[in-house]
C-alpha cells in the first residue's frame, strides 16, 4: 500500500520560503494519498520519542492494575476516564453489528472552558487523572500541547494543498474540541479467543478533521482500506506519526478527500502475548462550526453515541 511519508521539518520552521517549497513539492503527493486512502505518514514533527515512551510506560502500569482498582475510573465513550473491556464497538458507526472491541483505553478530552455553561458541560469538562499513576498527568499534558500545535500545522498545510489560505481550517480552531485515547491492546493471554468478527478496533472512519497516531508495529496491528486494494497492513515507521483525515475533513473538502477507513486486527493466535499500545489524538474544531451545512458537534455527538456499547 502506498501511503507516503511527508517531512515536516521545513514546514514547521516557520520560514515562508521553506513552507512554500514544502507545499509545492508535496501538493500532488498529499492530495493523491488523501483521495485514495485518507492516510499519510509524517516525520520531522519534533515530538520527543522519550516522552511517548514515558506515557506508554505509565499507562501500562495503569492498565495492569486489578479491575477493581480501575473500576472507579470507568466511563462511557466520549467521557474522561477508563474505557474498560466491552465499552466500545467502532464498527457500530458504520451500522455493522459486531462484538465489542478488544481494547481498553484511558480517555482524555478538551478541558479549556469557553465560558458558555452548556457547551462547557458537554465538551470542556475537567479530565480525570488516575491517582495510582501520579506522573502521567504532566507527561500527557505536555504531549497534548504538542499534538494541538502539530494538528494546527497540519491543517495549515492541508489548506494550502487545497489552494486555500493557510487559515482556511484553523480560523475554526480557536478553542477546539479534541480527544486523546491511550489504547491498550492486550494479547489473547488476557482477552482469550476473539469472537467471530471481533477486532481490537472494528472497521470505521474517524469523526473529526485530522487524527495523529503514534503506534507500535505488531501482527495484530493497523490495516487501511482502499477501493483498489481492499484491506492492507499500514506501513510503519517508529519515527513517524500516522495521520488520517476524518469525516468532518472529508465533508469540508466536498468529498475530494476520503475519511480514512481502518481497523486494528485481533490479537494473533501465533503471538498470544502480543501487547500493543497506541497514542491517538483526535482533532476537531470549535463547537458548532458549520461544515458545509452540518453542525460539527451535533455530528460528533451522534457518532460518539453510536459506538457506545450499552
Amino acid at each position: 500500500m502506498t501511503i507516503p511519508t511527508i517531512d515536516l521539518t521545513a514546514w514547521l520552521s516557520g520560514a515562508p520560503d521553506a513552507r512554500a517549497r514544502t507545499a509545492a513539492e508535496a501538493r500532488e503527493t498529499i492530495d493523491e494519498a488523501l483521495r485514495t486512502a485518507g492516510f499519510l505518514l509524517v516525520k520531522g514533527h519534533g515530538v520527543d520519542p522519550d516522552l511517548r515512551g514515558a506515557i506508554r510506560q505509565e499507562a501500562r502500569a495503569f492498565f495492569h492494575l486489578p479491575p477493581t482498582t480501575k473500576e472507579p475510573y470507568a466511563v462511557k465513550v466520549g467521557s474522561r476516564g477508563w474505557l474498560g473491556p466491552g465499552a466500545e464497538a467502532n464498527s457500530y458507526a458504520e451500522g455493522a453489528a459486531s462484538p465489542p472491541d478488544l481494547k481498553e483505553s484511558l480517555s482524555f478530552a478538551a478541558d479549556t472552558p469557553t465560558g458558555d455553561p452548556k457547551i462547557d458541560a458537554e465538551w470542556f469538562a475537567p479530565n480525570t487523572w488516575p491517582q495510582e499513576i501520579p506522573g502521567l498527568r504532566a507527561d500527557v499534558e505536555t504531549y497534548l500541547a504538542e499534538m494541538r500545535a502539530l494538528s494546527d500545522a497540519l491543517l495549515e498545510l492541508l489548506a494550502v494543498v487545497l489552494g486555500e489560505p493557510e487559515d482556511f481550517f484553523t480560523r475554526h480552531t480557536n478553542n477546539p474540541t479534541w480527544g486523546f485515547n491511550i489504547n491498550w491492546y492486550p494479547g489473547r493471554d488476557v482477552v482469550g479467543e476473539p469472537q467471530p468478527g471481533q477486532f481490537r478496533i472494528g472497521p470505521h472512519t474517524d469523526f473529526g478533521t485530522v487524527t495523529v497516531l503514534d503506534r507500535q508495529a505488531g501482527r495484530g496491528g493497523l490495516q487501511v482500506f482502499t477501493d483498489a486494494e481492499g484491506w492492507q497492513d499500514a506501513p510503519h515507521d517508529p519515527e513517524a506519526f500516522t495521520i488520517n483525515v476524518g469525516d468532518l475533513m472529508a465533508r469540508w473538502t466536498g468529498g475530494r478527500w476520503r475519511s480514512g477507513r481502518h481497523r486494528v486486527l485481533p490479537p494473533p493466535a501465533d503471538a498470544p502475548a502480543e501487547e500493543l499500545m497506541s497514542l491517538v489524538y483526535f482533532y476537531e474544531c470549535d463547537p458548532g462550526t458549520d461544515v458545509r451545512g452540518t453542525d460539527s458537534h451535533v455530528y460528533l455527538r451522534a457518532q460518539l453515541d453510536a459506538i457506545t456499547v450499552d
